[in-house]
């Protein structure tokens, strides 16, 4: 299958369209996406507007980088505290 992305809103559309009663399997063979990555989006998005999903996306991002910058913070203050406690 081919790599591609799919914007939120296409994704919010697949779940309806399963919503409404096509099945899974005609569904991913018309969107060329794999059984596991729809269920997968179903399991996390269903229920979801495309602006919901959205800034869900926007939030993980944040999230993400957030973790980051606590990690560099972390190394910053182990780097200080080791180089505080030697005697010059």
């Amino acid at each position: 299958m081919k790599k591609t992305r799919l914007t939120e809103s296409q994704i919010v559309k697949i779940i309806k369209e399963y919503e409404s009663g096509i099945d899974a399997q005609t569904i991913c063979r018309e969107h060329g996406i794999a059984k596991a990555t729809f269920y997968n989006w179903r399991k996390k998005y269903s229920g979801m507007e495309a602006s919901q999903l959205k800034r869900l996306k926007e939030l993980e991002e944040e999230n993400r980088k957030l973790k980051q910058m606590y990690a560099d913070q972390s190394l910053d203050n182990l780097m200080l505290k080791d180089l505080l406690g030697k005697k010059f």
